[in-house]
This record gives structure tokens, C-alpha cells and sequence, in this order.
């Protein structure tokens, strides 16, 4: 009986677990604790105006300290000057400070916040910690599951500094500040029933993300459906597009298909608590 409820309990978990992992944004769910995860995102993005197709390689490593913590760190490669090189990188950290579990059902809420160092040029007046601008970014995430279906919605505010190698902030000190704001929601599509752990996961995703200038007032909204795939619940495949649905910040390149593949190691090392 209690193999059968550990059974049960484990099935839940994973399920509701890959329920949120989304593309785009991360939800306020952590990573299971004592885990190590290994993230590959490839970003294609077709440069405005040009010719030219923008390949972002962000390598990255995450660890679930504690049920309640985690943290990441990356490496942003680049091929903006025309060969594939590193630019820079970012240290991520999130902790879930509410919790309120039911039977495939919770509500969840979590503070993140992220360093980044870029090197790159200062090429557009879109602030990104991702990959573009060295700076940091603070916020607040819920994330809300109802069976099969999870909503997670974020906001975040982000200060960009001058980056390396002498590449200034081009917009000014008072453009240097802006506010984030995303909007995800997934569905499990398959399987239609749990029975076992390696059963191959689908789930369907639309994420919408905002960016405001705090100080010239300029934003984006963009789009991004995506299909995630996940085996034996610890490898997923993300494929999907984002798509700009209106702007009215300078941005090169905000169109283009991603793809990212993870893989996770549980019980790879003892917690910091349960």
C-alpha cells in the first residue's frame, strides 16, 4: 500500500512538475530538489532590414538546492561578428516563498533575480539580460495549476549598465530602466492518463512578453507559441517561434525560431533541506 502511494505521489509530481516548464519564462515552481539540470537554447532570429540570420548558443547548468531554491549559471555565445564566439554569461537564482498544494492543483509564488555580463555591442534599445546587456534584473512570479492546465505570469524590473570591452549604453542613463511583464499558459495534451514516469509528455504553450521603458516610455509585445516534448521525465525538446505583435522600441532582431534541450539528473546530490 505504501509502494502504491509513493507510486502515486511520484506520478503527480513529474506530471505537475513538467506542466510548467515553460519556453520562454520560468514559473515559480523550482527545480526538484537535490537535481541537476542541463539547458542547451539555440535562437535563430532574422536581423530586421538585413540579410542577416542571428544565432544566439546559450549553454547553461541549474541546481535545485533546496525545495525551495535554485540556481543557474550560462554562457551567451554569438555570431554577430560573424563567427561564433562567447560574449558573456549570467548567474540566475529564484526562491519560492509561497506554497499552496492541493491534489493537481497549487498556487505558487517565488522572488528571482539575474547578474548578467555581455560584451557585445549595444545594438538595440530593448533591455535583455538574456544575451544582450550586462546589468540585473529583479521580480516576482505566480504560478497557478488546475489539473492539466498551468498559468504563470511575471513581472520584473531591469537596470542595464554599459557593457564590456568599452561598449556604452548608447540610449542615455534615464533609458537605461525598464519594466518586464510575461503571461504563459500550457496544457498538458499527452498522455491522457498517467501510468508510468517514461510516458512521453506534450504539452502546448502561448507566452506573451512586454517590455516598457521607464524612461522614454517605448515597449514591445511579443508572442511565442511553442510545443515541448518531454521522455523518461528528464529529457525536453522546446520548439517554437516568437513573433513581435507590436513595438515601439528600436529592436534588431525580435523574430525568429527557438529550440532548447534539457536534461535533468535527479537525486544527483543532497539537498540543502526537504
Amino acid at each position: 500500500m505504501k509502494l502504491q502511494l509513493l507510486t502515486i505521489y511520484l506520478l503527480l509530481s513529474l506530471s505537475t512538475w513538467s506542466q510548467e516548464l515553460f519556453a520562454v519564462t520560468e514559473p515559480a515552481s523550482n527545480r526538484p530538489a537535490g537535481s541537476i539540470g542541463f539547458r542547451v537554447d539555440n535562437s535563430v532570429m532574422d536581423e530586421l532590414g538585413t540579410y542577416t540570420i542571428n544565432y544566439h548558443l546559450i549553454p547553461e547548468i541549474m541546481l535545485g538546492l533546496s525545495k525551495k531554491l535554485m540556481v543557474s549559471g550560462n554562457v551567451f555565445f554569438s555570431n554577430r561578428s560573424d563567427v561564433l564566439k562567447i560574449e558573456g554569461g549570467s548567474i540566475y537564482a529564484k526562491y519560492r516563498f509561497l506554497s499552496n498544494d492541493m491534489l493537481q492543483k497549487h498556487l505558487r509564488m517565488a522572488v528571482f533575480g539575474r547578474i548578467s555580463y555581455n560584451n557585445s555591442d549595444v545594438h538595440q534599445e530593448e533591455i535583455a539580460m538574456y544575451g544582450h546587456n550586462t546589468g540585473v534584473e529583479v521580480g516576482v512570479v505566480a504560478t497557478q495549476l488546475l489539473r492539466k492546465v498551468a498559468v504563470s505570469s511575471s513581472v520584473s524590473y531591469v537596470k542595464a549598465t554599459d557593457n564590456g570591452n568599452n561598449n556604452k549604453f548608447l540610449y542615455g542613463l534615464d533609458n537605461s530602466k525598464a519594466l518586464n511583464y510575461t503571461f504563459s499558459i500550457g496544457k498538458l495534451m499527452l498522455p491522457k492518463e498517467y501510468k508510468n514516469y517514461r510516458q512521453t509528455n506534450v504539452n502546448l504553450m502561448l507566452e506573451f512578453l512586454s517590455q516598457m521603458n521607464m524612461g522614454s516610455g517605448n515597449y514591445y509585445v511579443d508572442i511565442a507559441p511553442t510545443v515541448q516534448m518531454i521522455f523518461n521525465s528528464q529529457s525536453r525538446v522546446d520548439v517554437g517561434y516568437r513573433k513581435e505583435l507590436h513595438s515601439t522600441l528600436l529592436r534588431t532582431a525580435p523574430n525568429g525560431v527557438f529550440v532548447r534541450l534539457e536534461y535533468t539528473l535527479f537525486n544527483a546530490f543532497k539537498p540543502l533541506s526537504r
